[in-house]
């Protein structure tokens, strides 16, 4: 069955200290026009990774603007969610034949889902793993959009051959930036929407300093050290291994310096176990390395508090959709060397609220120049902060999507 995610309105007027006056103004006209729209969000997962995030507080803002606005995930056992995993990784570069018996299991479950899909004005489908409900559910009296957060610019040929004509099926397609179109996709519209971080979240809200340090000391850190954080999930793509890499090179010439790698065990990722008893015999080795997840406690509020303790947060991404881990350390004035990859670039660059790198030897030198030069780094921080304070804050993803299905409906009442 498909699983209704309670939640709860978020008024806008909380947000409109940090609008500029033509950004809210355009939100409430938006809204306005439509009142009552029938919208459905629709995912893999309630928890673990970017997208619950930002659905979590999207769909909460749209609800308070009077959208009838709702968030649903599909359900799935693990054989399910283990090929849409290898699908995932599959449309992002990642070789990987599909059998008969994957596709078949992989349609069963979006054909049942689509059953039970009714009644709505606009229906935004997340990501690969609900992607073909379209083609089950029919065109109906809905407007369809496919929203991809991740990195499809050079998908595997078996993969996206199969998972392309139930995309082009959409009324739409969404990607965070256009080098993440397929080369081959056809659609009759096309939008290119990066994601955003919501400031009021528990995750990004302003912490006291004081509560924050406390809170990392808790779980054994200690708050007078340097810390280095990685906050990603545990998947391939993220590179802990690189991490922890670049770690060992910075530790020989700051012997003081601590990682921690934390990250939360989603409900559509089984593969994130496989990486994260990988990297955990190096967290038992290296008592100055840490690995936490949220099932030691280690929850949305607990990785703020991480963020704001960190001296340098890394992102050593091998491919990214956007990266929103990154947003989130520049919001909290910390700086960030990250890997040049996807949309990474977007929020980040040399000197705006860290560095760009490709290597562990380039991200190891980056990081010891930061830890060198703490005046320095503080500026380059909050550059970045004055980005995500003008690009990368959940009212702007409102704004953008409310456009979007504005248009659309306005084209298909036309």
């Amino acid at each position: 069955m498909l699983n209704r995610v309670p939640v709860q309105p978020k008024p806008i007027d909380r947000y409109l200290p940090l609008l500029e006056e033509p950004l809210g103004q355009e939100i409430s006209r938006l809204a306005a026009s439509l009142r009552g729209t029938r919208v459905l969000q629709l995912n893999a997962t309630s928890y673990g990774g970017g997208v619950a995030e930002l659905l979590l507080s999207l769909v909460g803002l749209e609800q308070s603007l009077g959208l009838a606005a709702e968030w649903r995930t599909i359900g799935g056992d693990e054989a399910f969610f283990s090929v849409t995993k290898q699908l995932h990784n599959a449309l992002q570069g990642r070789p990987s034949p599909f059998t008969e018996e994957q596709k078949t299991r992989y349609l069963t479950v979006n054909r049942q889902h689509a059953a039970e899909l009714d009644g709505y004005d606009v229906v935004i489908v997340h990501d690969p793993q609900p992607a073909a409900i379209r083609h089950y559910a029919g065109r109906g009296h809905a407007t369809w959009v496919w929203r991809c957060h991740i990195d499809t610019s050079a998908p595997d040929e078996t993969a996206w051959g199969f998972l392309r004509p139930y995309v082009e099926e959409y009324d739409a397609a969404v990607f965070t930036m256009a080098q993440f179109v397929p080369p081959d996709l056809t659609m009759p519209r096309m939008e290119f929407i990066p994601p955003a971080i919501d400031p009021f979240s528990s995750k990004n809200r302003e912490l006291p300093g004081d509560l924050a340090r406390s809170t990392v000391a808790e779980f054994g850190v200690d708050v007078e050290r340097p810390l280095l954080l990685q906050v990603a999930r545990f998947d391939p793509w993220k590179d802990p291994k690189g991490a922890i890499d670049t770690y060992q090179l910075v530790k020989r010439e700051v012997p003081a310096v601590q990682l921690a790698l934390v990250g939360s065990m989603a409900g559509d990722d089984p593969e994130a176990w496989e990486v994260f008893r990988a990297i955990a015999h190096d967290d038992r080795a290296d008592r100055d390395l840490y690995v936490f997840t949220n099932l030691v406690g280690v929850g949305s509020l607990e990785v703020n508090c991480f963020q704001r303790t960190a001296t340098v947060v890394l992102q050593k991404s091998l491919r990214e959709g956007f990266g929103l881990a990154v947003s989130e350390a520049l919001w909290k004035g910390v700086p960030v060397v990250a890997g040049a990859t996807g949309g990474i670039p977007l929020q980040l660059q040399d000197g705006v609220g860290g560095f760009l790198i490709t290597t562990v030897e380039q991200a190891a030198q980056r990081i010891i120049y930061l830890l060198r030069h703490p005046q320095e780094a503080a500026q380059i921080a909050a550059a970045g902060r004055r980005v995500v304070t003008e690009h990368f804050l959940l009212p702007r993803l409102l704004r953008d999507e409310l456009r979007l299905i504005h248009s659309l409906l306005e084209g298909a009442h036309a």
